[in-house]
């Protein structure tokens, strides 16, 4: 696996997520008949919040992004946002992110993570990997969830 690290994401990153975002997803949404070049880059810049939000960085160089959102009540958090540029992809890295913040939330006691993928990514395989479960779907989405390992005491 690549040496990689995240760092809090700033507003200044936002265009370069919003392009990543575009790059990445482009296949699954023209595959749904969902591809708007523009749409797909102002969803994210409408939607970004740098202070939910992680870089992903691979020898110091721009590698990706995750955001991991709490709900209203913080009882769940959201997994958003997670784009890996193509010429990081299998080589573990989304791996071991995932990893890293999904043990975070389990010491942190937060119960509940979701996340929203496409039908027919292959991300989806990573999400099974790491404990996510189908919840529902719908003609775009597939809608997955996975409950904490160990919880917080009270």
């Amino acid at each position: 696996m690549a040496d990689w690290e995240i760092r809090p994401a700033a507003l200044t990153d936002v265009e370069a997520v919003a392009e990543l975002r575009a790059v990445v997803l482009r296949d699954d949404l023209e595959r749904l008949g969902r591809y708007d070049a523009r749409r797909v880059r102002q969803r994210l810049r409408d939607g970004f919040e740098p202070e939910h939000t992680w870089v992903i960085e691979v020898g110091g160089l721009f590698a990706g992004c995750v955001a991991l959102r709490p709900d209203a009540d913080g009882r769940c958090h959201w997994l958003e946002h997670f784009y890996l540029a193509p010429e990081f992809q299998g080589a573990g890295i989304g791996s071991g992110v995932l990893g890293e913040l999904l043990e975070r939330c389990d010491r942190d006691g937060i119960a509940v993570v979701r996340l929203n993928v496409l039908r027919g990514s292959p991300a989806r395989r990573l999400y099974a990997r790491h404990g996510f479960a189908v919840e529902s779907e719908d003609p775009v989405d597939v809608f997955m969830v996975r409950e904490a390992h160990t919880r917080r005491r009270p």
